[in-house]
């Protein structure tokens, strides 16, 4: 599985950092051509610099997912590095803990428009190029379970993720004609450098015991998840959502 994704086209948004940097060395490390990118482009080159080793190629690039302009100058832009676009990978997310009768007009705004308004621009301007060239393409957008469940001081971050899944499952049927797969990745807790502290405290030990694996994910967990939707592995699904979670979803009320 992955093995076809040697020398595809892959564009991977918030490229700079957690998953999505993570996302561009996974799939650097299968043969991809691969545009990372996001708003700081220092962390993108170093980023670059440290896949240089790596079978596939990685190039940065300036994208902010918050400004419509930016999504389609940065797609049109990606799109003229490779030579086409044959994945977009739909990470590009932010997240904020707030108790629902405080959250202000701009938290909801910054948190549905990065997280559903973009993914959905960025989703577009990527169909537009793979229905041009006639060759068709894969998107996978990245989710979260709290997409289909959900837990208190979140809900414009789990009202995004709802959002984005019915997204790709809107857009998977429009587009299916046109040989365009679009599926979502719905992570569970996945431990990365900026939540590493709280599942060491007492706090994320509780969370921990409440999955019924008993266990927070790796990033490399959902490697394999990943490369089949990418990959032509992946090639008879669409408008599918993949929990990749340690049974979280599906743990007893």
């Amino acid at each position: 599985m992955g093995e076809d994704l040697k020398g595809k086209r892959v564009l991977v948004t918030g490229a700079s950092s957690g998953l999505g940097a993570h996302f561009v060395r996974c799939l650097a490390r299968q043969g991809a051509q691969v545009v990372a990118a996001a708003r700081r482009v220092e962390r993108l080159e170093d980023l670059a610099q440290a896949c240089a080793t790596l079978p596939g190629q990685v190039m940065p690039l300036i994208l902010d997912v918050a400004s419509v302009p930016s999504i389609q100058a940065g797609v049109a832009e990606a799109a003229r590095l490779l030579g086409g676009l044959d994945v977009l990978v739909n990470n590009a997310g932010i997240g904020a803990t707030e108790a629902a009768i405080s959250v202000t007009e701009a938290q909801w705004d910054a948190q549905l428009d990065v997280n559903l308004k973009g993914c959905f621009f960025a989703a577009q301007a990527a169909a537009q190029v793979m229905i041009e060239a006639k060759q068709g393409g894969a998107i996978v957008n990245i989710a979260s379970i709290l997409g289909e469940r959900v837990m208190t001081r979140v809900v414009p971050y789990a009202v995004s993720k709802a959002g984005l899944i019915q997204m790709t499952k809107g857009l998977a049927l429009e587009w299916a004609r046109h040989g365009i797969r679009v599926n979502a990745l719905a992570p569970g807790y996945i431990v990365t450098d900026i939540n590493r502290d709280f599942f060491d405290s007492e706090a994320g030990e509780a969370l921990t015991k409440r999955i019924p694996s008993r266990r927070i994910g790796d990033p490399a967990d959902l490697d394999g998840p990943l490369l089949l939707l990418c990959s032509d592995s992946g090639r008879h699904m669409t408008g599918a959502v993949v929990a990749v979670d340690g049974g979280h979803l599906v743990s007893g009320l």
